[in-house]
């Protein structure tokens, strides 16, 4: 088997198994819409308000559910014995470990990017603020899977690695959410976005040079 068949086998395959097991992909979706739309019913029907922090709800609620799905990128892999064959593959483990981080994505943040527009119409956002969002979103949503493998991997052979997760990748996401909240706010002002844009793309591209590598390196330090 090429590296290639088997970077697609390993999509295929998570992809499959969450088809399997279609309950599970509902419970991210539903916690991001139940956030979302709990924020109006505390602050009241303010529409000037609603409007003016519907991005860092939405951001907010997006990162939250992500997090909520986090824990079980490895889990079922680590209880069947999976992962140790896939540690003894002989392909790199870090390109099978970023075929399962983008089959998380898709499970996990695509159904979140469908729903945004619908949430984001919802809270009275504009169509060109709401662009913005969304083109943090599909640059920062990655990022959280792949930073979130790294604290997934090392808390894999804990009982209760939940709470350590977030403790773990909280942190790490905030430069991403600072830059995000930046450029939705400076669209809102009529302000140029293109810096806080590349800063995205930067921490993505970065993120998905590295964290591949740190995570398969973690990832044996879990299995030894």
């Amino acid at each position: 088997m090429t590296l290639f068949t088997a970077f697609i086998a390993v999509i295929r395959r998570d992809l499959l198994l969450a088809y399997r097991h279609r309950a599970d992909l509902i419970n991210p979706l539903a916690f991001f819409v139940m956030v979302v739309t709990l924020f109006p019913l505390a602050l009241g029907a303010e529409p000037l308000l609603l409007k003016r922090i519907a991005p860092a709800i939405i951001w907010v609620a997006a990162l939250l559910a992500s997090l909520l799905s986090m824990e079980s990128l490895f889990r079922s892999d680590f209880e069947d014995g999976s992962l140790e064959l896939m540690v003894m593959s002989p392909h790199p483990l870090s390109l099978l470990v970023l075929a399962k981080i983008i089959a998380h994505w898709l499970l996990s943040s695509m159904p979140l990017l469908l729903m945004t527009p619908f949430i984001a119409t919802m809270l009275g956002m504009d169509a060109d603020v709401m662009l913005v969002l969304l083109v943090t979103l599909l640059l920062g949503m990655p990022v959280l899977s792949l930073i979130g493998a790294i604290a997934v991997a090392l808390t894999l052979g804990l009982r209760k690695g939940g709470a350590l997760l977030a403790v773990l990748v909280l942190p790490l996401y905030v430069p991403m959410l600072i830059f995000a909240s930046g450029a939705v706010d400076a669209a809102m002002s009529g302000l140029p976005i293109g810096g806080h844009l590349s800063m995205l793309a930067a921490i993505l591209c970065l993120t998905l040079t590295l964290t591949p590598w740190a995570t398969a390196v973690a990832l044996k330090m879990s299995l030894s």
